[in-house]
């Protein structure tokens, strides 16, 4: 088994999740289940932020003229459901079943064309960024799965590649980085600190650093979320083993 983990970058106005996204910085939405036939889509979500942001967000979902993983610019004509299957201050779950028409186009849907079925979805979607994990056999059609999804996309979001791999890799990482870091959220954390973002008071802000490297702001707020996120659980992790070994002596 592979798998491949890629993130879309959409642009304002072309995805309404992620124009929601972008408005409440603070939320996260991951999928718990998603699943995906030739004619249909459904999949449960898990939503984490501040009450505001967990309004907005089942509006978004409730309100939106066609799913949001339809990849289309306009109207498709797709059927679909959202039901709340919980919502507390703090935490929502959203569960969604889409049937789709011959306009209409997803990630799932296309990788099923060209990766073969039994393909497996995990999902993340902070901001603007959309990180999508594909698990597949391994023996479909890469290349042509990334150049229709790229032509589906079209200039509503820029696709960046994160990792192509074996399963039995780390997930997450793409290779060379230190500590088990992608070398792009390596090289975003090496920047940070190199230009005083961690000093206090900052010398650069989120802006200025990615002003620099030439990246999008939201795509650098994300390598440094990940990267940090997998420093401290990492040294967490080692704390943990450190006591356990002490109880031994």
């Amino acid at each position: 088994m592979r798998e491949l983990v890629f993130a879309l970058e959409y642009e304002p106005g072309c995805n309404r999740v992620a124009d929601t996204l972008a408005e409440h910085p603070e939320a996260r939405i991951r999928s718990l289940s998603l699943h995906a036939t030739a004619d249909r889509l459904w999949r449960v979500d898990h939503v984490t932020g501040g009450p505001a942001a967990l309004s907005a967000i089942e509006s978004t979902f409730l309100t939106s003229d066609y799913y949001a993983d339809c990849l289309a610019t306009e109207d498709c004509g797709a059927t679909q459901t959202t039901e709340v299957l919980d919502h507390t201050d703090d935490t929502l779950v959203l569960y969604s079943d889409w049937e789709r028409t011959p306009e209409c186009s997803s990630v799932p849907h296309v990788a099923r064309d060209h990766l073969g079925g039994g393909v497996l979805f995990e999902t993340r979607h902070e901001g603007r960024h959309y990180t999508w994990r594909v698990i597949h056999s391994g023996e479909g059609d890469v290349a042509a799965f990334f150049a229709d999804l790229e032509s589906a996309v079209g200039d509503c979001a820029r696709m960046e590649m994160l990792r192509t791999a074996e399963t039995s890799s780390p997930a997450g990482e793409t290779g060379g980085g230190r500590d088990g870091l992608p070398t792009e959220q390596e090289a975003a954390l090496r920047a940070a600190v190199e230009h005083g973002y961690y000093e206090s008071p900052r010398e650069v802000d989120v802006g200025g650093l990615a002003d620099h490297l030439g990246v999008p702001r939201s795509t650098l707020t994300y390598r440094l979320r990940r990267a940090e996120e997998h420093l401290a659980k990492q040294y967490v992790a080692g704390e943990q083993v450190a006591d356990r070994a002490s109880t031994l002596l």
